[in-house]
């Protein structure tokens, strides 16, 4: 989990716009109505069949419990700290908090001791509530427009938050991050400071995932597999890092596992349809239209931890590809029990179902190549 729920590499002259161009307007095909000092953000008149079934208020009898973890299904807050960490979206900093635990168990170096606890725990604070909040964050300010159309309730379209709160979470999560990245190098005697590295590559990717000009998300394919690498790849290969090297093998496995993030990623597409497309957004729903995308998914979710198994088969390894395997097939259950049949109602559950089996095989993984 170092973006995170760490990070990414790219060039620092990608990297330059926050303060400028977070208050740079949205698209002109949205109206600014300015509200006390709150900027709510309205859709288009022209779309006046998406907005037409766009909610303008949040769902009755909301949960405080959603609204806590930055889900669908969330109360309406007013405290402006519940805001700010539902904003932050905590139901996303689990896998990465794990990915730093399977990066921490492939290095084959870490051992119950308080300090080699404590730097895991820090490492999962860097990926979890401080990069991955910025993540989601950046993202939010950056998706307001759609969210005006798709959600027009939550807290940055409806004004609950203003531009400068908004503003200064990024920059103050940002920067908690990358200052523990370059903590955890000191501590760990890293004569070149990688996990700062990881960091500030991960932050990077978050930023052009989110932000123009560029904006990842726009292609279906960039856009998830940047977000696979971030909440699996990257996180990893922090831990590991922290407590021992990385090695060729790790980078193909993680790279194949961030595939699987991608068809993870698609899932949150599906409730986005009517906004993406509004917006010109290719998110692989819009491109490929619902039945397909939810084959590409399961696809390369499931093709993907079959490859892993057959790599750790090939490698001498066969109870842990017997386990990996194990664990996919609950998965497949869950995907034509919840996913295959509604993607959007359905999505809360096959979730919460499916992908702990998921995250387990990430940690078989990691302990069979520590091995």
């Amino acid at each position: 989990m170092a973006t995170s729920h760490l990070l990414a590499a790219a060039s620092s002259a990608t990297f330059r716009p926050p303060l400028l161009s977070l208050r740079s307007p949205p698209p002109s095909s949205l109206r600014l109505n300015r509200r006390r000092h709150f900027q709510v953000v309205r859709a288009a008149e022209t779309d006046k069949e998406t907005k037409a079934n766009a909610p303008e208020k949040a769902p009755a009898g909301g949960s405080s419990f959603n609204q806590l973890l930055g889900i669908k299904g969330a109360k309406q807050e007013n405290d402006i700290w519940k805001i700010r960490l539902q904003l932050t979206k905590p139901v996303t900093w689990p896998p990465l908090v794990w990915g730093v635990l399977c990066g921490a168990a492939a290095s084959g170096n870490f051992h119950w001791t308080v300090e080699d606890v404590a730097k895991s725990i820090v490492c999962m604070i860097m990926s979890g509530p401080c990069l991955t909040g910025y993540t989601q964050t950046i993202n939010d300010w950056y998706d307001r427009d759609i969210d005006a159309i798709n959600e027009p309730y939550r807290p940055i379209p409806s004004g609950a938050i203003s531009e400068n709160e908004v503003i200064t979470q990024i920059w103050v999560l940002l920067l908690a991050g990358l200052g523990l990245g370059a903590l955890l190098d000191v501590w760990a005697g890293h004569d070149f400071p990688i996990i700062f590295y990881l960091a500030v590559g991960g932050s990077l990717l978050s930023y052009i995932y989110s932000a123009p000009p560029l904006k990842l998300k726009q292609n279906g394919w960039i856009g998830n597999f940047a977000l696979g690498a971030s909440y699996i790849g990257l996180p990893w290969w922090a831990g590991q890092a922290l407590f021992g090297t990385l090695t060729p093998d790790i980078v193909v496995l993680t790279s194949l596992y961030s595939i699987a993030g991608l068809g993870i990623a698609i899932v949150n597409d599906f409730k986005s349809v009517e906004g993406d497309r509004a917006l010109g957004l290719q998110s692989l729903p819009v491109a490929f239209g619902m039945e397909t995308a939810k084959w590409i998914c399961v696809g390369a979710i499931d093709i993907t931890q079959l490859s892993v198994a057959g790599y750790l088969f090939s490698s001498g390894k066969p109870y842990y590809a017997l386990a990996l395997l194990g664990l996919t097939i609950p998965q497949v259950v869950f995907q034509f029990q919840y996913f295959l049949k509604d993607p959007v109602k359905y999505d809360v559950k096959y979730q919460a179902s499916a992908q702990p089996f998921f995250v387990l095989g990430l940690l078989v993984t990691a302990l069979a190549t520590s091995h």
